[in-house]
């Protein structure tokens, strides 16, 4: 029977919730000292506490130094996590803080710290605490943007964590609504921070979240929102087995960083197995990270423009090179850009960011 939006987490729930994450030996508690990471904080504890043997709990403040109260709130949060017998520290965002973007800077400098300070901890998992209003709120900016399956997935369960592949980001609550979280606070007696740009209208997801009451009002709530994403994420991890698939039997491997690919089975191949072949490809040799969607697209779709009439064809992507002749596509590190056509020079579908492991997908 579903749980009310209202009711606070029980300890049996919160052992549910915590259950696959017993035999690691350290964990990251990422707490910002807002309702959703305090409540994850006290509920880890508690969980931890009921063990025999169990993995150490580190909880971590980044203080990104934007907000006056940043200082109060993080030296508030160590209170609390001595109270509940949990190792602490504070890690502060240093350096010169961009003009524009703030929050995709902050998120990138947050994530990085963590990553640090689980290496440091010896921990496998950091834990953020992410809700079902965060997931809803992520797919209705991903719709806004024209995503496409994997970016309409929103957010997993475990992910790695962006830019280091060597420790898992793990949301417990993803499938909790904020208000049981606040709740639960609330029953404890356990006071939390209010962090206002959570409302300021300058940002993006703020102004989406403003309008979520509206959408709910409508059928589209928060639990429709993330059945939609969680129907996506099947969609999705369906096609990539498809893909692993086709690339196996159609991938072969060339000289230095290269792969070619038969052109008469890529032309039969259908169109969204093929922009997925490519961006794996580009991915793989390219020396520019990961590609845009839009980027990709344009790119596939002249590649089949160029299949179907057997013309030679060539075009550069994220640093990897693309050749069509004699019946085969070739993909390899392009080379180095002549002075003078820059990042928009002749022939370049280019986008910049660092480069990932995972094969790229259809944001």
């Amino acid at each position: 029977m579903p749980r009310d939006n209202a009711t606070a987490i029980s300890q049996s729930e919160a052992k549910t919730l915590f259950a696959d994450l017993g035999s690691a030996q350290a964990l990251v508690l990422a707490v910002s000292g807002g309702p959703d990471s305090t409540a994850l904080m006290v509920l880890a504890a508690r969980w931890r506490k009921a063990l025999k043997r169990g993995p150490e709990l580190v909880a971590i403040t980044v203080d990104h130094g934007l907000r006056a109260e940043g200082k109060g709130e993080a030296q508030d949060v160590a209170r609390l996590a001595r109270e509940l017998g949990l190792a602490h520290r504070i890690l502060r965002w240093k350096g010169d803080k961009p003009q524009k973007g703030i929050p995709q800077a902050a998120r990138a400098a947050r994530y990085r710290l963590l990553a640090q300070a689980a290496r440091k901890a010896g921990a496998s998992h950091i834990l953020t605490a992410h809700t079902l209003d965060d997931q809803a709120e992520t797919v209705v900016m991903r719709l806004a943007r024209g995503s496409g399956i994997t970016g309409l997935a929103a957010m997993q369960r475990m992910s790695a964590v962006p830019g280091d592949d060597d420790v898992l980001l793990t949301r417990p609550f993803l499938d909790i609504a904020k208000m049981r979280l606040i709740a639960t606070l609330r029953k404890s007696n356990i006071a939390f921070a209010d962090d206002p740009t959570n409302r300021d209208a300058a940002f993006t997801r703020a102004r989406l979240r403003g309008l979520m009451p509206h959408l709910a009002s409508e059928g589209l709530d928060a639990n429709r929102l993330a059945l939609l994403a969680s129907r996506a994420g099947r969609a999705d991890a369906a096609l990539e087995q498809v893909v692993d698939v086709v690339w196996h039997g159609l991938a072969k491997a060339g000289r230095g960083p290269s792969l070619t690919f038969e052109a008469g089975a890529l032309a039969r191949t259908p169109h969204e197995i093929l922009l997925r072949l490519v961006g794996r490809a580009v991915v793989a040799t390219g020396s520019e990270g990961p590609v845009e969607l839009g980027k990709l697209e344009a790119l596939a779709g002249a590649l089949i423009g160029a299949l179907r009439s057997g013309i030679r064809w060539r075009r550069t992507l994220a640093g990897a090179l693309m050749t069509l002749q004699n019946g085969v596509l070739t993909v390899e590190t392009a080379p180095p850009r002549r002075s003078g056509y820059g990042r928009g020079g002749r022939n370049a579908l280019t986008t910049a960011g660092g480069k990932r492991a995972k094969p790229a997908k259809s944001r």
